[in-house]
């Protein structure tokens, strides 16, 4: 979050928006301490894979589209662990 340029704050706003895409997107059900948290873990796990291939986000879009992504993987992952 640091490097993005982000505060604590703006991380929680940005992670509750995220995961609240994700959770309509991937046709999930959760509560709001659920998008957020998707939405910040999802942020960390989209980074690190993202700068495996050298693909950085960086700003307040960059850690949307991250926090996105990484919670649709999360909530994937959570599916399949289910079944």
């Amino acid at each position: 979050m640091e490097e993005a340029g982000i505060g604590w704050i703006a991380a929680i706003i940005i992670g509750g928006i995220a995961g609240w895409l994700a959770e309509k997107f991937m046709r999930s059900n959760m509560g709001v301490l659920m998008n957020i948290l998707l939405g910040i873990i999802g942020a960390i796990v989209a980074n690190a894979i993202l700068g495996v291939f050298g693909i950085v986000l960086g700003g307040w879009l960059g850690y949307l589209i991250a926090g996105f992504v990484g919670a649709c993987i999360l909530i994937a992952v959570g599916r399949a662990i289910r079944r």
